[in-house]
């Protein structure tokens, strides 16, 4: 099967051609977020404030990256279980994200928002997170750094590999 080279600021015109069980290449700028963090962006939004990234067209990766190793960008950053961002993910996908990177199935709400806003969700492959670390180029800490490997992260990568699991449409791997 052809992988799909895509790069992060073409997501949101080509997110609505994607379908599930297509694989693809994803280059370009990603946010590492996981329920910690989503929880404290969500009450920044609460209060009127800024998120630490811009929403639109973002793609925010379920990942708690470990320490790098000398030499090196990232430890290893393999997904975590998309389903504990469900509660917050319907709010950002509404707020302009347009990709979440993760692992699982997701709620009837998310779906509903993935379609409703021309969205898509991407699988990582689990237990994977060294070889997912060899795709990230560069990384900054943007907030919560009190939050250590949960803080959230700028990655820039370079051909992650990626399934697509829930597409625009409501296409599912996860449906029988």
């Amino acid at each position: 099967m052809e992988r799909i080279q895509i790069h992060t600021n073409e997501l949101l015109q080509c997110a609505k051609t994607l379908r599930a069980g297509d694989q693809i290449l994803l280059s370009g700028t990603i946010y590492t977020a996981r329920d910690a963090a989503h929880k404290r962006i969500c009450e920044q939004l609460d209060r009127g404030e800024e998120p630490p990234f811009p929403l639109k067209g973002a793609t925010v990766y379920y990942a708690g990256p470990t320490p790098a190793p000398e030499g090196l960008p990232i430890g290893s950053c393999g997904p975590t279980t998309s389903s504990r961002m469900d509660v917050f993910a319907p709010r950002l996908l509404d707020l302009g994200m347009i990709c979440m990177i993760g692992k699982g199935n997701r709620a009837p709400a998310v779906v509903d928002a993935i379609r409703r806003n021309g969205a898509v969700y991407l699988c990582a492959i689990g237990g994977a997170g060294a070889l997912a670390a060899k795709c990230v180029r560069n990384l900054k800490v943007l907030a919560y750094e009190d939050l250590g490997c949960e803080s959230v992260k700028e990655l820039q990568i370079e051909q992650f590999p990626l399934f697509v699991t829930i597409d625009c449409v409501g296409g599912s791997l996860f449906v029988d």
